[in-house]
């Protein structure tokens, strides 16, 4: 036999084990680490059993659409609400009243930021069940609410 310990013989055919760093295993995911908009590496959940309120640091497909399909029916209620006001119509919500208030570019300008800030929660929890049920609400109720607003013409 050899002088070489066990663990510095290599083993025939298998790869060479490429150091990436400490191991991300030892705890779970943070809400926000470098990864988070900056490379991630975690897709997915690893056990089933730890599925609920985990992070992760990349985001599937469908999370993705179900976010852009929102922003995108906020621009349109947006849209909808100054035209309208324009038109002699009322707007009932009071929070949207008070940015009214601001302006045609302050309503749109909040109601974006609004409506942004309230996606990055939802994107970064969702593996929780109260902000998949939030976004589901969220895509039934804009989707519903632009189609009151092209009702409306």
């Amino acid at each position: 036999m050899t002088d070489i310990p066990q663990e510095e013989r290599a083993i025939p055919g298998a790869a060479e084990h490429v150091y990436r760093g400490p191991d991300r295993r030892r705890r779970p995911t943070p809400r926000f680490s470098r990864y988070t908009f900056f490379g991630g590496r975690r897709r997915r959940v690893r056990r089933e059993e730890g599925r609920e309120g985990a992070f992760v640091d990349l985001y599937g497909t469908g999370t993705l659409l179900a976010l852009c399909w929102v922003a995108l029916m906020n621009a349109a209620d947006s849209f909808f609400t100054i035209y309208h006001l324009q038109v002699g119509g009322i707007e009932l919500n009071p929070v949207a009243a008070a940015l009214l208030n601001t302006g045609r570019t302050g309503f749109v300008l909040g109601k974006a930021a609004l409506i942004s800030v309230a996606l990055l929660v939802l994107c970064l929890h969702r593996n929780f069940l109260l902000a998949r049920l939030g976004l589901v609400t969220s895509v039934l109720t804009y989707t519903a609410l632009v189609v009151y607003h092209l009702w409306l013409l």
